[in-house]
């Protein structure tokens, strides 16, 4: 259960010691998601930063009821709502299982504990905040400056499989279309 995380864990942070990884790990809560469940609904606090050990988790937002899908996560990657885990408000977002999925919790008074006995975690933390801020400016810089192409085009070269994995229409509301626009620019570029 542990053996990815770690993994990530080392590769991420080289020097922490056997003992800094055994009291992060006695942090660690396992919680299965089954597909269609959430991990966390708008208006609620969210509460801890999870590891993806198995499955695919999307963010989402209702405007005007329509979801609007912000981004995907997928194995040996973090989720959260980052910023209202750290302002301890409630998020705007959705975050919904699109298949089974096993994660590893860290509760935010778990990660503020480790802080401060280890300090190797606010490295941690750190280079979590730089990731995830990395994702949503790119995510923000392909929304105003690509098209929806160009958009569909980065996906695949990125992460083509996401389109063995999740379902025509929230590739499309990722890609900012209609699932039907999202059909033409397959066609399109299957054709060029």
């Amino acid at each position: 259960m542990y053996a990815q995380i770690k993994n990530y864990f080392k590769n991420l942070l080289p020097e922490i010691t056997d003992n800094e990884w055994q009291a992060y790990q006695d942090c660690l809560t396992f919680r299965y998601v089954k597909k269609g469940d959430f991990l966390l609904k708008e208006d609620a606090v969210c509460n801890h930063v999870s590891f993806i050990n198995k499955g695919m988790i999307r963010f989402y937002m209702l405007v005007e009821d329509k979801e609007i899908c912000t981004g995907f996560f997928i194995e040996n990657q973090y989720v959260a709502s980052y910023e209202s885990f750290l302002t301890r408000k409630p998020t705007t977002f959705n975050i919904e299982a699109i298949e089974d999925t096993e994660l590893l919790d860290l509760s935010y008074d778990q990660l503020q504990k480790l802080y401060k006995t280890h300090p190797i975690f606010q490295i941690f933390g750190r280079l979590i905040a730089e990731y995830l801020f990395i994702f949503i400016s790119q995510r923000t810089t392909s929304l105003l400056l690509l098209t929806p192409e160009q958009r569909y085009q980065k996906l695949i070269s990125n992460n083509s499989a996401l389109l063995q994995r999740v379902p025509q229409y929230m590739l499309a509301s990722y890609v900012g279309v209609t699932p039907e626009h999202l059909s033409r620019i397959r066609r399109k570029m299957s054709t060029s």
